[in-house]
């Protein structure tokens, strides 16, 4: 099972990388399908290079999509979670399944992944690895948990036995190294709630404040 640290790490570290002429790229190469268009081979990559390969071995958003909907129906979830695979569907297209990317955090309006084959001219033919945020509006997102992704220390302790925080008092008190994450996040508008109602783990926390550390919410 891959944690969400593990998928955003080894996604984050491919930004930059870019194809080559007729849109060679080791994605491709490594799937056995070079030289097309290749956001879901660079999804299909990540999950493999955590340890986690999905089940459905496509290089098809449609196609993978699809797939859960009938074998793992539960995986295809409204409420996304950092490092969850996201499908969008952009206006103007001839698709409902136009391009992926790995799902990093969201606001009431914007949703930031880390796609392959995008970038500022083309959405979904792009050509390189890049953090890319959008208007919700625009993207039309599905998000897709892959039983293969797992929340560290979630599956290891029961529910009442987690540490949640309610308040920005309670983090600066009891887990202040989040503290300026959260309040970052708060700013933007990805976690509401001041004197009450943040409902965040110390799981959670972590994960939020690696997010933080790695530059992925700036």
């Amino acid at each position: 099972m891959a944690t969400a640290e593990q998928i955003l790490a080894i996604a984050a570290g491919e930004i930059g990388a870019h194809d080559g002429a007729g849109k060679r790229n080791k994605y491709g190469a490594w799937f056995g399908l070079d030289g097309v268009a290749w956001c879901m081979e660079f999804v299909q990559w990540v999950y493999a290079q955590a340890g986690s390969p999905l089940p459905c071995r496509t290089a098809s958003c449609g196609a993978l999509l699809n797939w859960y909907r009938a074998r793992q129906s539960e995986c295809v979830v409204r409420e996304p979670t950092p490092g969850c695979i996201v499908i969008f569907d952009f206006p103007g297209t001839r698709y409902r399944t136009d391009h992926t990317g790995i799902f990093v955090a969201a606001t009431d309006t914007t949703i930031t992944t880390i796609d392959g084959n995008t970038g500022g001219a083309d959405d979904a033919n792009g050509g390189w690895v890049r953090r890319r945020t959008r208007d919700l509006g625009y993207a039309n997102p599905v998000y897709i948990r892959p039983r293969e992704l797992t929340a560290p220390a979630l599956d290891e302790q029961k529910e009442d036995e987690i540490m949640r925080y309610q308040t920005l008092d309670e983090i600066r008190n009891g887990a202040a190294y989040a503290a300026p994450t959260v309040e970052k996040l708060m700013e933007k508008g990805v976690l509401k709630g001041k004197d009450t109602g943040l409902d965040v783990s110390e799981d959670m926390l972590r994960l939020l404040v690696w997010i933080d550390r790695a530059g992925l919410l700036a």
